[in-house]
């Protein structure tokens, strides 16, 4: 999402699924909906399985001409076809991939795949179908009442679980466990009421996401088996017959998820599918991750991001950099976000407005980045060095790409009078501006910037500073440190 003048919009909105999260208070409820098995009946409604509902869902997007998943950017021709394939098939599926790759993002996303309301049992504490109840209670209730048995509505974003894989995870986290309450309420423990169900069964008729699958202890790996081939949960010795009802979902690093890594293999030969992400791979793709998923506090011009983008890809690409652990793609959301930071805090010290990012609120930024990246043994002591050297090499990289073959000497030739231009986190765009006088070209600068009609001095200040910056770095100024800043002098 661009801002019109160029820069990311501000302030973004929630970036998850239009649905992932919110209470139902959110949402309207048609009315009216059936409210007994009898009218549920009456109004024709049909029984389906989660698997069966997702695929029809994706099935009927795509024969629309639709995209069957929205909100993931740089799968189109990779991951997405294979994860519509394994729903489809109805299969469960690992996601696996590094650090950073949206995994976890593109989880969240299937829950818009569901049906918007579902009936479910009123009261079941496992989302019980009317049709089939499964859990001893619903039976129950569905033995005395029969077709007056009451029914409620859940909408699709209460129908999705998710845990992350931690070596405490228990077997009653996931499962479930005897519940000592119910027990000192009377019931006797040969009572399978007196069970209080895990994360699992409770997003039965849902989707149920565990991140990080390997780092869960091989005796819990075990206890899903039966959870993805039969269907059944077996807890403390009571032999629970439940066909969940759900689509399960597991995040692993490739490293992990092998037979000589932390995954027991028949749980491994469960899953129906492997699917493989991957960092973005086109300077466009990475762009698009920066413009979707920032919250930014300022306008940061597009130009600007493009040298974010390009300096997430040359961390990555580096042989200082642990190549094992990846280089999340927050490393360059987290940057966009300082620099925009960065820019609002200028903003209300000099009171200028609207607040726009410069090129000198990049350095400040890189300090904060370090803990993002694993960097080789060999470069202890290096780390700032080198992740400042490749954001010179990605600033000049988009100077070329956006300014190649536009006649700048107006600017060099403004330096010939000795006079040096200032620049720095504090320095106002008007400052900036006055140093640097009137120069011919400026408005075919801004406009190879994407700022043309952004004629505010807070967007001239920055196309200007990032002209100075490319100049400097082509080795057509000087630049030094100064108090404070820095000082763009002639060569």
């Amino acid at each position: 999402m661009i801002h019109p003048s160029g820069g990311a919009r501000q302030n973004v909105a929630d970036h998850a699924p239009a649905t992932y999260g919110q209470s139902m208070s959110l949402h309207v409820r048609p009315s009216p909906l059936p409210a007994t098995v009898k009218q549920l009946r009456d109004e024709g409604h049909e029984f389906r399985s989660v698997k069966a509902e997702l695929r029809a869902n994706v099935l009927a997007r795509l024969a629309r001409g639709e995209r069957a998943i929205n909100g993931i950017v740089g799968f189109d021709a990779t991951v997405l076809p294979e994860v519509e394939r394994a729903l489809i098939a109805e299969h469960d599926f690992v996601l696996l991939g590094e650090r950073g790759q949206g995994k976890t993002r593109l989880a969240r996303t299937l829950v818009d795949l569901l049906d918007e309301w579902t009936p479910i049992v009123a009261g079941c504490e496992i989302n019980d179908h009317p049709y089939q109840p499964v859990c001893v209670r619903c039976i129950r209730l569905s033995a005395a009442e029969g077709d007056a048995m009451p029914v409620d509505w859940l909408h699709r974003s209460e129908r999705y679980g998710e845990k992350l894989a931690t070596p405490d995870t228990s077997v009653g986290d996931l499962i479930g466990d005897i519940d000592p309450i119910r027990v000192a309420e009377g019931r006797t423990l040969g009572d399978p009421e007196t069970i209080h169900f895990g994360l699992v069964p409770r997003t039965n008729r849902g989707i149920f996401v565990i991140n990080e699958l390997p780092d869960l202890a091989e005796r819990i790996q075990v206890a899903l088996l039966n959870v993805l081939e039969e269907r059944d949960i077996q807890i403390r010795g009571y032999q629970l017959r439940l066909p969940l009802d759900l689509l399960l979902v597991a995040s692993a690093n490739p490293e992990d998820y092998t037979n000589r890594g932390r995954i027991i293999t028949p749980l491994k030969d469960r899953f129906g599918a492997e699917v493989s992400t991957h960092y973005p791979l086109d300077l466009d793709a990475e762009l698009a991750v920066l413009t979707q998923e920032c919250r930014l506090q300022a306008a940061v011009p597009t130009f600007l991001l493009e040298v974010l983008a390009r300096f997430t890809r040359a961390v990555r690409e580096s042989p200082s950099v642990d190549e094992r652990s990846g280089v999340s793609a927050r490393f360059g959301i987290a940057a966009a976000e300082s620099v925009a930071a960065a820019a609002a805090r200028r903003a209300a010290i000099v009171a200028e407005s609207p607040a726009v990012a410069r090129i000198c609120d990049l350095a400040g930024a890189v300090p904060t980045l370090r803990g993002k990246v694993e960097f080789d043994v060999s470069e202890e002591g290096r780390e700032l060095d080198v992740l400042q050297h490749l954001l010179r090499r990605a600033t000049a990289e988009t100077f070329r790409a956006r300014l190649a073959g536009l006649d700048l000497e107006p600017f060099v030739a403004r330096f010939d009078s000795g006079e040096p231009v200032d620049t720095g986190e504090l320095v106002s765009a008007a400052d900036l501006l006055t140093s640097m006088g009137r120069v011919s070209g400026t408005a075919k600068v801004m406009d190879r910037l994407d700022l043309a009609g952004a004629e505010t001095p807070t967007y001239a200040a920055s196309a200007i500073e990032f002209a100075l910056e490319g100049l400097y770095l082509t080795r057509r100024l000087s630049k030094e440190s100064v108090s404070g800043g820095s000082r763009y002098t002639s060569t």
